[in-house]
């Protein structure tokens, strides 16, 4: 799909929950009507070695999105124009480039680590620098830091889950529908 590479069938270990193709998200609609999950090859070639390294520790990762059409980043930007949180669609999201993904950690069995917020909780509990909470929840924040840290992923200040690729700028921006 137009350089872009679904996730899954090069590492299935990685788990999918596309909250935007469910109800379970902060609109409470779906947005897509497939829940896949596409980067950009070398943003997934840096996930699955991030992926690969935490299978080493009994960890994995749960990828709740990646690519993002134009249109979608519209519809957020039209509900919640706030760059804290959401790119303005006339400059783009990283995501809109396949060059982001949000994501989170799970056990061996796949389950949900403790984090300081849910995703897509727009509070400052899910803000980076938040010390707040269960040293638990920051400590598993710290292990996905560094993991992708590791790879090169760059975090965003106000979103524990979210991580660009630091090529980012090398990728345009895509308004192609996640069926396509």
């Amino acid at each position: 799909m137009h350089g872009l590479t679904e996730i899954v069938q090069r590492h299935p270990s990685i788990i999918l929950d596309i909250r935007y193709a469910t109800k379970n998200n902060f609109l409470g609609r779906p947005l897509y009507s497939s829940a896949r999950c596409f980067l950009v090859q070398a943003t997934a070639e840096r996930l699955y070695r991030v992926s690969a390294a935490l299978e080493q520790c009994k960890l994995g990762l749960k990828v709740f999105d990646g690519y993002r059409p134009l249109l979608v980043q519209k519809k957020f930007w039209s509900i919640l124009p706030d760059p804290r949180y959401f790119a303005d669609p006339a400059v783009g999201s990283n995501h809109n480039r396949g060059a982001a993904v949000d994501l989170t950690l799970v056990d061996e069995w796949g389950i949900e680590l403790l984090m300081p917020s849910g995703f897509d909780e727009m509070t400052e509990r899910s803000h980076r620098n938040y010390q707040g909470g269960p040293a638990q929840a920051l400590a598993h924040r710290s292990i996905l830091e560094e993991a992708m840290g590791q790879e090169g992923f760059v975090g965003c200040p106000t979103e524990w889950w979210h991580f660009d690729d630091p090529d980012w700028a090398r990728y345009p921006i895509l308004d192609i529908p996640i069926e396509a």
